[in-house]
């Protein structure tokens, strides 16, 4: 074992867990990695839990009580995602304790069918906080048109937010000036704004996954030389969009008030591409106050064999540029990508939710109890 995920917090990287399952918290193992792997938050999504709930493992006798009462499939679902993120929050609970809410965190994302429904999305925010009722939860809100207003109301209302599925440069400053403008409303309310905390959560490697695809079909010399650099380059050109607003005038107003920064989070960082260092997007992307939230598999790759050779973000915004203009060069056009990823994103998660909802109430129709 190396010291791998030791350096990489020294450096000032929060390391969080993508997965979430009941066997991962019952069996010990969430609280091991808390322990033993430096873990201090766990993020979830639509297609995480249609996974661990599908497998069925720890879900039976909860699905059976459910189907005794006969209730909806969707509130079934509700009970059973909220059970697990209330159960992952008392564990990461003394991290949350100890950082003064900053980690510790357990996130779990609106129904994904209301992605582009903003009433909707601030109403299922304020349902599921009230659900889990757990300090050290972030409600994750997708970036889309819809949920940029939706994440201003809903930080507003003094309920902490991870937003997720931002691919592109110009939603992610959109994402913290909606930020920026829920905390300018919650200190209008008189809310303590030390108490609300957000992360914005940048996708890296499926902008790779797009942008290669696109590279080998020109299949030229230049084209081959540029796979591989644009998710990272994209993603170290957020953190300087970052460093840009949270040094602004505008910011220094709401820090004096007492609010927190929301930290750039590095989201799909397990790597699709085997030619690839399957650390590549935790090595390249360490730089300070950040998140990077991996797969289980990434997280153990890094603490095998990863190289943390410091901050590598700061001081390469030049060559992140260029490169991203090379790609614009060769035709590739980086908004018609970003675009493509973004409604990927929503209708992979609204596939995955659309299953869970199929093979819950298959699970429920075989749990019910007979009649009479």
């Amino acid at each position: 074992m190396t010291d791998a995920l030791k350096r990489l917090s020294d450096e000032g990287v929060a390391i969080w867990l993508d997965d979430l399952s009941r066997k991962r918290i019952t069996s010990g193992n969430l609280a091991e990695l808390i322990d033993q792997q430096h873990v201090v938050g766990v993020t979830t999504n639509p297609t995480i839990f249609q996974k661990a709930i599908s497998s069925g493992d720890g879900y039976e006798q909860q699905l059976a009580d459910l189907a005794a009462r006969k209730v909806t499939v969707e509130e079934a679902i509700r009970m059973i995602t909220t059970a697990d993120v209330r159960d992952a929050a008392d564990i990461l609970r003394p991290l949350f304790d100890a950082t003064d809410g900053k980690d510790g965190r357990v996130s779990i994302e609106v129904d994904p069918r209301l992605a582009h429904n903003t009433r909707a999305t601030v109403a299922e925010a304020k349902q599921l906080a009230w659900l889990v009722d757990r300090p050290n939860t972030l409600i994750k809100i997708p970036a889309t048109l819809a949920g940029l207003p939706a994440i201003t109301e809903t930080i507003a209302n003094g309920i902490s937010v991870n937003v997720t599925l931002i691919f592109s440069l110009e939603r992610y400053r959109a994402v913290m000036d909606a930020y920026l403008a829920g905390l300018e409303k919650a200190k209008a309310k008189g809310l303590d704004l030390s108490k609300i905390h957000s992360v914005a959560s940048f996708f890296v490697s499926r902008v790779d996954t797009e942008i290669d695809r696109r590279l080998d079909q020109l299949g030229t010399d230049e084209a081959k030389a540029l796979r591989g650099k644009a998710a990272v380059a994209n993603a170290r050109l957020a953190y300087q969009a970052y460093e840009e607003v949270f040094s602004s005038e505008r910011w220094s107003a709401l820090e004096n008030a007492g609010a927190n920064r929301q930290r750039p989070l590095w989201a799909s960082t397990g790597v699709k591409d085997k030619a690839y260092r399957d650390t590549l997007y935790v090595e390249e992307l360490v730089a300070p106050n950040t998140v990077n939230t991996m797969p289980e598999a990434t997280l153990l790759a890094t603490e095998d064999h990863g190289e943390i050779r410091g901050d590598a973000v700061r001081g390469t915004y030049e060559q992140a540029r260029a490169d991203l203009d090379a790609l614009e060069k060769l035709g590739i056009s980086y908004d018609e990508v970003v675009q493509v990823l973004e409604d990927e994103g929503v209708e992979k998660f609204e596939s995955s939710w659309n299953d869970l909802l199929k093979s819950t109430e298959a699970e429920l129709e075989r749990l019910a109890p007979a009649e009479g």
